[in-house]
């Protein structure tokens, strides 16, 4: 890729990245990071706001004097938990810096906080801009859910891993749990229709027909499935989790009442069955115009980068759909490609980062002036 010239320093980024990497900080347990994170950026002079999102945790803000910023640069600092505990840390193949979190998005947050580092140290200390690390991205999304309760921005940019592509638009996302319940008694007396894994699985395999006939936009995943301990004898209870994932303009309101009536049939069908479903998560997506000052900028930004401008959807979850339920606009873009968040073996371009750092500074630069 081409870049400009820019203040950017390389073995600033490439350190820390490493550092970042090699701190374990899965949802719930960044306080490590945090406090590194802490240190390094008050060690180079960057006035910092501690938010408290419980007794341990806080988000880290920079955040423009007696001004309201007119964008902030988001990143979270939490991982999934690890796959193999003793081989998390960071690696480096060649351009691929691998490790847990590297795509997602350790490699985005690094970026960010290099290019807010530079852009502070040329002298823009009073630019309505500004930088927010936060916690519990991979869980709850409590630190975003406390930035936008105490602060108002109009407009935000997340590093998520988007292959640098830019993303102005962002899927729905719902989690389903559902339980089916029997009753105990021995393995040798089990009757059909009577066994809630029997019933469980009868119940999944009916909403997969259903996705994949009625609604195969929807990305949809059973995420786990689970009984009550039984030993040689029918359990009493079965437990599955379903994520969906809806493109921005799906109809939420009339899937959730298309996967309600499937449970309801079943329950006609079998009079044995004794099932419930919840939707606890209902975050609904967005699609941001193609037009405004950001958007502008950026796309001057990607013509000066010599960067295809390609606008995609984010496919995932993630704390957009918290701020757009807050009034925020997010775009998101980041180093990284999504489908190696998660992934045992994840991994970013060292030099998509050092991009992603160029074009995070220069859209600062623009925003200032």
């Amino acid at each position: 890729m081409k870049t400009t010239d820019t203040p950017i320093q390389p073995q600033r980024v490439r350190q820390l990245l490493r550092d970042m990497i090699d701190i374990y900080s899965p949802s719930g347990k960044e306080e490590e990071l945090l406090e590194f994170l802490l240190d390094y950026l008050k060690q180079r002079g960057i006035p910092v706001t501690l938010q408290t999102v419980d007794e341990n945790r806080y988000n880290i803000l920079a955040m423009p004097a007696e001004m309201e910023p007119r964008l902030a640069m988001i990143g979270h600092v939490d991982t999934v938990v690890a796959y193999d505990f003793d081989h998390y840390g960071f690696t480096e193949e060649g351009d691929r810096i691998i490790g847990l979190g590297a795509a997602d998005m350790k490699g985005g947050c690094a970026a960010m906080i290099e290019a807010f580092l530079t852009f502070w140290e040329k002298g823009y200390s009073l630019a309505p801009v500004a930088l927010a690390l936060v916690v519990g991205e991979e869980e709850e999304g409590d630190g975003a859910m406390k930035l936008v309760k105490d602060f108002h921005f109009p407009r935000a940019l997340i590093g998520e891993p988007t292959n640098l592509q830019p993303c102005l638009s962002h899927y729905g996302y719902m989690e389903v749990q559902v339980n089916t319940e029997g009753k105990r008694m021995h393995a040798s007396l089990a009757n059909p229709g009577q066994n809630p894994i029997e019933n469980m699985l009868k119940l999944l395999l009916k909403l997969s027909h259903y996705m994949a006939a009625e609604r195969p936009e929807i990305v949809y995943n059973i995420r786990e499935l689970s009984n009550s301990q039984a030993g040689f004898a029918v359990p009493e209870a079965c437990e599955a989790w379903i994520d969906l994932h809806l493109p921005p303009s799906a109809p939420l309101g009339e899937i959730t009442l298309e996967i309600e009536e499937i449970l309801m049939r079943e329950r006609q069908e079998n009079p044995d069955f004794n099932g419930t479903l919840r939707f606890t998560t209902i975050h609904a997506g967005y699609e941001l115009p193609e037009k405004g000052p950001l958007v502008q900028s950026l796309k001057e930004i990607y013509a000066r980068h010599s960067l295809p401008w390609k606008p995609e959807a984010f496919r995932s979850h993630s704390d957009a759909n918290l701020l757009w339920a807050a009034g925020v606009k997010p775009i998101l873009m980041g180093p990284g490609q999504l489908e190696k968040a998660h992934a045992r073996d994840e991994d970013v371009s060292f030099e998509q980062v050092l991009t992603a750092c160029e074009i995070y500074y220069d859209l600062l630069v623009s925003i200032s002036s």
